[in-house]
């Protein structure tokens, strides 16, 4: 399986590379990046290949790519890989638009290739157990959900995060994306209604976006749930760059949820953290890229879809209309 990053400028592109360059029966082609300092700069520090153009890594023969760029570009990198035949895992949110989503979907349908949405939280075993035990009805009828992503903010490692025309929001675009994604996948269900805060309590007259969102969602199914998201960590002090937990209340109990709690404490004198967390759990980017690789050797779709993206990314578009205008907003009933 011949692969190919198609730009550097996401903070996952570098986990992505680590994991390609470990996973048996994978090449890396390399990676393409149209920004030139970037391009000079992870090629060296990775010691990898780097294209100036998409056309240019794509015409290498890649049967499949990763799609690392801004939110706002990743249109042209999706059409370009479709056309040449490439499957595609693009990261989240997939655009930023409904637009340019539903024109990559198109891209890829026309082509005949996958496309993935990089969740890597559904590979996590410890979310997987508690979708286990929803799936056993251990919980019975699920009442409500709970959930927070907080992190620091991305710009200190890619300036574009922090910028609206690029990112598309700032902490909600973020972050709202993965619980919203699992909450779908628990129940099955899509929102109907949600009603959004949001603002920048963070970083005020720093950045042109949000740093902290609070939604409320109600689902078809009659489940109600929130999210809790926010860049509100400490960048280089707090011990962890952020943490996703949950609490799921059904009819017959409830269960709390850390994806990350398995972790070290290390204190350090010369580390840039003087405190951090050594992760010893399961590596979920490796488990969704292997599920991404069985779905094109086996000829399937991709247990993670476009759909999924899309849903999400509808949602964190939502809260922004949601804030903007104080109400809530709508959706027709599925």
């Amino acid at each position: 399986m011949r692969v190919g990053i198609m730009s550097f400028a996401h903070v996952h592109a570098d986990g992505f590379l680590h994991v390609l360059r470990g996973l048996p029966d994978v090449e890396v082609v390399g990676f393409s990046d149209t920004d030139a300092e970037r391009g000079k700069k992870f090629s060296e520090l990775y010691n990898t290949k780097w294209f100036n153009t998409h056309e240019a890594l794509l015409k290498e023969g890649a049967d499949a790519v990763v799609i690392c760029s801004e939110n706002a570009n990743h249109r042209e990198p999706v059409e370009l890989a479709a056309k040449a035949g490439a499957h595609v895992l693009c990261e989240k949110p997939i655009e930023v638009t409904m637009q340019d989503a539903e024109a990559m979907r198109d891209a890829c349908s026309k082509a005949g290739v996958n496309f993935m949405t990089a969740f890597p939280m559904r590979f996590d075993p410890n979310i997987r157990e508690v979708k286990r035990m929803l799936e056993r009805e251990y919980l019975g009828k699920l009442y409500a959900i709970n959930g927070i992503n907080h992190s620091e903010i991305p710009k200190a490692h890619r300036a574009w995060f922090a910028i609206k025309a690029l990112a598309g929001g700032g902490a909600v675009m973020d972050h709202t994306v993965h619980l919203l994604d699992l909450y779908r996948w628990f129940t099955g269900s899509e929102v109907v209604e949600l009603y959004a805060e949001v603002s920048n309590p963070f970083y005020k007259n720093e950045i042109d976006v949000d740093s902290a969102g609070l939604v409320t969602l109600t689902f078809a199914n009659g489940m109600f749930a929130t999210i809790d998201c926010s860049w509100s960590r400490p960048p280089m002090v707090y011990p962890r760059w952020g943490h996703l937990k949950m609490e799921l209340i059904g009819e017959n109990g409830a269960v709390a949820v850390d994806a990350f709690s398995q972790h070290l404490n290390l204190y350090s004198k010369t580390a840039s953290r003087s405190t951090s967390w050594l992760g010893w759990g399961s590596d979920s980017t490796t488990v969704m890229m292997q599920e991404f690789f069985s779905s094109i050797r086996e000829k399937r779709e991709p247990s993670v879809t476009w759909k999924d993206g899309f849903e999400a990314m509808k949602v964190a578009l939502a809260c922004y209309e949601s804030a903007a205008k104080g109400q809530p907003v709508r959706f027709a009933t599925p």
